[in-house]
């Protein structure tokens, strides 16, 4: 398969790139890895009408998804890069099957993708994953690996945090591969790894997301602290107006528990305690 498709060495000399850790640009080289990053999506079974690849880099990705796509859109914030790609893609460019888009993809509009494959530049993961996982899509992702252990894992462990109760929200996820730094060119000084999120409704209800999603990053600034004095501390970053409120309403157990031993639906259960009895505002700014 790997043939059929453009050398990465050869797509970077072209670009007349070599990447630049300070700048976060790590490019993957390692064709094994490149090729199976589209499979994780095929094999899900994946929509793959319109996929959305963010930090498209020189290219060696997208070569791969435009063989299993009717349409890619990249976003690349390196207006060099940008451009190399429509001038190395023009065919696909042309013929309507490839749209680059330069621009920051924290900042850019994003066309209504079907699914997302990406090698995400490691910087924004935190913020790129809040804003795609919303939008309710499958992704195949890669992230640091411990931001991908950090995403799909289970209460209690010591990985367990405010990005796993959020990404566990919106999907199920899955951590597919850990990929060495040698698969990557310049090497990062950790190993990396391959997410797949599957969306689905949560086994749960909130009253209100945004305020869910307030509450969880609240509570997770005082993760070594109690429930009870993680709400009372933390009213400024939830919105709620009276803490104490929601403290005196909770069961006693679950508030002299720390958050990494909260489970999700218990999460939401006090959420929706602090949503009727807090009264939640707006937070500080």
């Amino acid at each position: 398969m790997t043939g059929q498709f453009r050398d990465p060495d050869a797509l970077r000399a072209r670009a007349g790139v070599a990447g630049d850790p300070n700048r976060d640009q790590h490019f993957l080289v390692d064709d094994r890895v490149l090729d199976r990053l589209p499979e994780y999506a095929t094999e899900a079974e994946m929509d793959t009408s319109h996929v959305l690849e963010i930090g498209g880099g020189t290219g060696a990705l997208t070569d791969r998804l435009l063989a299993v796509a009717d349409h890619v859109t990249v976003v690349e914030r390196d207006q060099k890069l940008a451009e190399f790609l429509n001038s190395e893609f023009a065919e696909a460019r042309e013929d309507g099957q490839l749209t680059v888009i330069e621009g920051d993809a924290l900042e850019v509009d994003l066309p209504d993708f079907s699914a997302s494959v990406s090698n995400l530049p490691y910087g924004i993961s935190s913020e790129i994953v809040f804003r795609l996982l919303p939008v309710d899509k499958p992704m195949v992702l890669t992230f640091q690996a411990e931001f991908a252990e950090r995403m799909a894992a289970d209460p209690g462990t010591d990985e367990y945090g405010r990005l796993s109760v959020t990404a566990g929200h919106y999907a199920d996820v899955e951590v597919v591969e850990h990929i060495p730094p040698e698969a990557f060119d310049p090497q990062p000084a950790v190993d990396s790894a391959v997410v797949r999120t599957t969306p689905r409704e949560p086994e749960y209800d909130v009253p209100d997301d945004e305020f869910f999603m307030r509450f969880l990053r609240a509570v997770f600034t005082q993760r070594r602290k109690t429930m009870r004095n993680a709400v009372r501390n933390t009213v400024h970053i939830s919105g709620l107006n009276d803490g104490d409120a929601v403290v005196d309403a909770a069961e006693e157990e679950l508030m002299s528990r720390r958050a990494g031993n909260v489970t999700p639906a218990e999460f939401a259960q006090l959420a929706t305690l602090a949503w009727e009895v807090g009264v939640p505002g707006e937070p500080d700014a």
